[in-house]
């Protein structure tokens, strides 16, 4: 990509959009189809972020996994039309390392119970079973939030070690809306309404819990592919995608965002725009605005925190080393957190198949002790932790390479939802700039979900006002709300008032018994009602008289009352108990869905 002409460019764009990542490029993408001109600056010298594909030698490796597989139509429908042919479907298969021994991920019941030992998996089982009876109440934290969920055993051994790995801090300082908005299934209303979909036989992808897939499609020359296509598609209407662009200064003043300073092959340069377009880190945003913001707005800026992430690539001089695309490493005495495995990912991601390239990913913060050895101790590093682990010789791995990704994921700690909320409003206030994506809007988003929030930003554009932030991935899409609406499931699975309802089945059956024998009486005749006077054997008393009938409807009212009251009482009872099983599958499902969010 050229850096050429951008003050004469730039200048005649209406839309400036900082930062070239999936939300970013989706923005300046459904730009283009609106025949809008815009200029994308990204700071790295890729676009992509962090689905970014990297090329070492004819290698290409991911900074992490990236699938491909979505509930929004049109998120899904824009991936169809940049790849169309390039995109392959591939078989999931991913396991956890824990303990020195290998568990299937989605678990398997029998081989977690051979892999954890009998009693090991009694003691998970009733540390679940209390956790149900008798759950903490408080819950703030990460480790209240999945102790309550799953039992306090199954978090230390599935939960903590590999979590506080990936943050590098306490599960006690992580917040419990990360677990919340990560974790999928816990819903009541979303619970029932899975169950009625698979009652229904619901088929195809839409029906499929998203990161319990079995397949997914994927890029034959991973993610990067995608972006850098919709970067060419981008330049070729007209607008601009510039990398190697760095943001230095964001001009603002009177609630409006006027300018941006950037600098490109050392020079500095201004370029004005109607509307911006942001998914740079939220705490740079503040940090860039000029003038200076309000001190308490810089504050909490200030307090908003990123965890950091460096994969060393590994060609292994080997066919085959594992057969899963990932594995997760639990195992507390190496500091690996995961692997990837980019050629069971895509053949096309290696151009020699006697050789394996390996992805190992290191979570740490920028300038600690990992982040800040040099690219040979980390490639050492590596060597000696896939030996450990009994995966790879280090005499087979012949090359390797190592990138680093700053501020790859937001973190939740103690600190950032008092900070969100104070920079939120202070963003609300300027009415030409919206955030998008991930670290855009410091919200632990999947890709798919930040391209939904560029699209959501450029409608917005054209007048729609969409809530940015509610975009999130609790959330169900408006195809399927309208196919059961909440509404409609809390009537269906409301309670029914026994008494109520008794009272009002005994009271017509009175009623109908009392109009019944009373018209009989009245129309008279030399055998009046010998069907109805039958009841005279099950109704001690009653016979077709004006007494009988006040006696026939006492009795037809009590039973019926009973009748329905014991009706009422196991309806009650069968929609509880299809709840529970909802409920418990959705946990058990969410409880699988844990560790792809991240």
């Amino acid at each position: 990509m050229q850096n050429q002409d951008i003050m004469e460019r730039s200048n005649s764009s209406k839309v400036v959009i900082i930062g070239g990542g999936p939300a970013g490029l989706t923005a300046a993408y459904e730009l283009s189809k609106k025949g809008v001109e815009s200029v994308v600056f990204e700071k790295d010298q890729a676009v992509g972020g962090i689905s970014k594909t990297v090329n070492y030698k004819d290698y290409h490796f991911d900074l992490g996994g990236h699938r491909f597989f979505t509930k929004v139509k049109k998120v899904d429908e824009m991936w169809r039309d940049v790849l169309r042919d390039d995109f392959i479907e591939r078989k999931r298969l991913s396991r956890i390392y824990y303990n020195k021994k290998f568990f299937y991920y989605p678990l398997r019941p029998m081989n977690a119970l051979l892999g954890l030992g009998v009693w090991n998996s009694f003691l998970i089982f009733t540390s679940y079973l209390y956790a149900h009876a008798f759950p903490s109440k408080e819950e703030e934290t990460f480790d209240q939030w999945v102790s309550n969920r799953f039992g306090e055993r199954l978090y230390r051994t599935f939960f903590k070690t590999y979590t506080e790995k990936v943050w590098g801090i306490s599960c006690r300082e992580i917040r419990a809306e990360w677990a919340a908005q990560r974790i999928k299934g816990l819903s009541l209303i979303s619970a029932l309404r899975n169950a009625i979909m698979s009652s229904q036989g619901r088929e195809g992808k839409q029906a499929v819990i998203k990161t319990l897939i079995d397949r997914f499609d994927y890029p034959k020359y991973g993610p990067g592919m995608m972006w850098q296509t919709v970067a060419d598609m981008v330049q070729k209407k007209g607008s601009k995608v510039l990398t190697g662009a760095d943001v230095e200064g964001i001009l603002w003043d009177k609630e409006r965002v006027n300018a941006v300073e950037i600098s490109v092959d050392g020079r500095t340069e201004r370029v004005r725009g109607d509307a911006f377009i942001s998914s740079m880190p939220m705490r740079e945003l503040i940090q860039k605005l000029r003038p200076r913001v309000p001190e308490a707005v810089l504050r909490a800026a200030d307090k908003l925190n990123y965890r950091d992430f460096l994969t060393v690539a590994l060609i292994v001089n080997k066919r085959d080393v594992f057969p899963d695309n990932w594995i997760y490493i639990h195992d507390p005495g190496v500091k690996l957190g995961r692997i990837q495995n980019f050629k069971n990912w895509s053949p096309y991601m290696v151009p020699d198949s006697e050789k394996t390239c390996l992805g190992l990913e290191y979570f740490c913060f920028e300038g600690d002790e990992l982040w800040s050895m040099s690219d040979q101790e980390l490639i050492e590093l590596g060597k000696r932790e896939v030996e450990e682990l009994g995966l790879v010789e280090a005499r087979d791995v012949v090359d390797g390479k190592v990138v680093r990704m700053p501020k790859a994921y937001p973190v939740y700690d103690s600190n950032y939802q008092e900070s969100l909320r104070i920079i939120r409003q202070f963003l609300d206030q300027i009415g030409n700039l919206q955030i998008v994506g991930r670290n855009g809007m410091h919200k632990y988003n999947n890709q798919d979900h930040s391209m939904l929030t560029a699209m959501l930003a450029v409608e917005n554009l054209s007048g729609a006002k969409h809530n940015l932030w509610e975009v999130n991935e609790e959330q169900e899409y408006l195809e399927e709300k309208k196919a059961i609406p909440d509404e409609t499931i809390v009537r269906a699975f409301s309670r029914m008032d026994k008494l109520g309802f008794a009272t009002a089945i005994g009271s017509v059956a009175g009623m109908l018994m009392l109009i019944a024998t009373l018209w009989l009486v009245i129309k008279g005749g030399e055998v009046i009602g010998p069907n109805l006077q039958l009841l005279g054997q099950y109704f001690i008393g009653y016979t077709v008289t004006v007494k009988g009938a006040f006696i026939g409807a006492a009795y037809s009212f009590v039973w019926a009352f009973l009748s329905g009251w014991l009706f009422a009482y196991l309806r009650n009872l069968s929609l509880a108990f299809f709840i529970y099983r909802a409920k418990r599958k959705a946990a058990l499902l969410s409880f699988k869905d844990f560790l792809d969010h991240f």
